[in-house]
């Protein structure tokens, strides 16, 4: 179901100026996006040389405004590309005074346009739209044009964390990372009911969760050539 229309939408993010990085104008064919490289200022953004971890579709920005209050020693970006569904996540962090998260209003697809190549240690997915029926599988945000994307922008050994409800689209995650050269580890096929601690749930994972269907969760280690 989309969501509808936020009233007054441009001033209110207007007002969370501070928590958004604005964007270069690009290209509408993603494939052209790197070729006028617009990179992120970490240092400039957030005025330390923190570590930066990313978040991709950050929805209401539960899960990342969460971790940035835990982890105040390591900077966050997050990615969304539903300006309605950024506004609030902006609005939660302004909310919270958290400064050491910015968010980003775009597709997954044009990241190399903002992010160096080894410049992230991070990258979380969190519940992303499992886009069920096979003739769409390559918008799924495990499909391999976008992991050859993340494999870029993320240091060697740096990771990806995934959760979601679905298990076909878990597989489709396993078999995509593998094929892509991705190590995996830590994979649970009942989160909530495993050892791990330490997690932040997020508000899909609670309506899940109490619906009775397990939670899904890997961990993939990106390993690059020599």
């Amino acid at each position: 179901m989309r969501m509808r229309k936020k009233k007054h939408l441009e001033e209110r993010l207007e007002a969370c100026r501070e928590n958004q990085i604005p964007l270069c104008e690009h290209e509408a064919d993603f494939r052209k996006a790197a070729d006028k490289p617009c990179y992120l200022n970490f240092k400039e953004l957030f005025g330390n040389d923190n570590p930066v971890h990313l978040e991709v579709g950050c929805g209401k920005g539960q899960f990342v405004c969460e971790l940035a209050k835990r982890t105040p020693d390591i900077n966050y970006i997050a990615v969304e590309v539903c300006d309605d569904v950024a506004l609030l996540a902006c609005e939660a962090a302004k909310s919270q005074n958290l400064k050491n998260v910015k968010f980003m209003i775009c597709g997954a697809e044009f990241l190399l346009k903002y992010f160096e190549d080894n410049s992230v240690e991070r990258l979380y997915l969190n519940f992303s739209c499992p886009y069920p029926k096979n003739t769409y599988k390559n918008r799924r945000l495990t499909a391999t044009r976008y992991l050859e994307i993340y494999k870029r922008i993320l240091v060697n050994g740096g990771e990806i964390h995934q959760k979601t409800d679905n298990m076909h689209f878990f597989e489709f995650s396993i078999e995509k990372l593998s094929c892509t050269g991705y190590k995996l580890k830590n994979i649970s096929l009942d989160l909530h009911n495993s050892d791990f601690e330490g997690n932040i749930v997020t508000e899909y994972e609670s309506r899940f969760s109490a619906q009775g269907l397990p939670i899904y969760r890997l961990e993939a280690v990106n390993v690059k050539e020599n």
